[in-house]
Parts: structure tokens; sequence; C-alpha cells
């Protein structure tokens, strides 16, 4: 049975599913019921995964992120499987999958953000995307490891940093973060990181 986390809440992946190496991170989230308007459309909100790769816990260069315009990590250790640009239907709405024996021993973190595309130029945010999660499967035996649903008030975010694996010796752990920030680009989240 799965794990259900809480903000902040870690777990040791190396405990829960020992031998790990293929995970598939899935992340998913509904746009809440757009209001009717006679005179505008309104446009699907577009969230975009994203994964950045840490070498002593900062992002060194742009090659260390991993998103729709950059599907697969040089190494080959993290794959993007392609962008959903209205984040329609159920399950995960975008997913990617980490290869942990084949990340290079100096990477220790990857960072597990979304971000709302063109969101200021919208007039888009978080308060308008419902049922945010993220989930860890075990892709041996497809297994959900764990779970993060999302709650709380972010009507004034437009990105936000969901979760992280990292890496402690030679174990894996996986973070709960689910911190909301006003971020307009994946650009300006990765500059938190350098």
């Amino acid at each position: 049975m799965a794990i259900s986390l809480q903000k902040g809440q870690k777990i040791s992946l190396s405990k829960e599913a020992a031998g790990l190496d293929q995970v598939l991170v899935g992340l998913g989230w509904d746009e809440v019921e757009k209001k009717f308007s006679l005179f505008r459309k309104q446009a699907d909100i577009d969230c975009d995964a994203s994964a950045f790769l840490l070498k002593n816990n900062q992002l060194k260069g742009t090659d260390d992120v991993v998103y729709f315009g950059n599907l697969k990590h040089f190494s080959g250790a993290v794959s993007h499987m392609g962008d959903n640009l209205t984040g329609a239907g159920e399950g995960d709405d975008e997913q990617l999958v980490v290869e942990l024996q084949k990340l290079p021993n100096e990477y220790n973190k990857v960072i597990f953000v979304v971000n709302i595309y063109k969101a200021y130029q919208r007039k888009q945010s978080f308060g308008n995307v419902k049922n945010c999660f993220i989930h860890l499967i075990d892709q041996r035996n497809n297994q959900e490891i764990c779970r993060y649903d999302i709650s709380g008030n972010y009507d004034d975010c437009t990105a936000m940093i969901v979760g992280e694996l990292e890496k402690t010796g030679n174990e894996w752990h996986f973070n709960a973060i689910g911190e909301g920030t006003q971020d307009g680009s994946l650009d300006e989240l990765t500059r938190r990181y350098r």
C-alpha cells in the first residue's frame, strides 16, 4: 500500500522499495471550472512539469533541466514523457522517469517543479488549479510507492516546487515540498537553485 505524505514529510525509497532503479514520477492537476464570459475566451491552463538535476544542491547548467523543450538528460537518467497542454483527463498529466542507477554520482538531488506556461500574460495562477498531486511508482511492478496530494491556498502562485529525490550516501529519499512561488517562467524557477 502506498504511503500518503503531507507537506514536509520524507520517506526512504531505499527502505520502502529496496533495489529501486526506475521510478515513474507522475504529476497531475485539474483545472477549476471556467467562468462563462461572452466577451473573451479564456485560455486553457497549461501546467508544465520539469526536473532539475542538482550537483551539491546547485543547478550548474541548462543541460541539467529536463522539461518539454529538453525531454532527456544527457546521462539518460531522467526522461520527460511529453507535454500535456490542458491537464484534461484522469490520472497523471505529465510524467518523468528517473533511472537512479544511471544518474552520475555527482548529482545529489532531482527537484520536481510545475509552472503555469505564460501565467502572467494569461492572468492565471494555481488558484485556477485543483487536485494537484505527485506520486512515485516502482516500474518493476507498477506499484505506487508514495503519493503527495497538495492542498492549501496557492491563489497568488504561478509555479510550485512539488517534491525532490535526494541521495544521502547510497540511500534515496523522497521529500514532499509543496512550496508555491510567484516565478513567471521556468527560467525564473531555475534561478532559485543556481
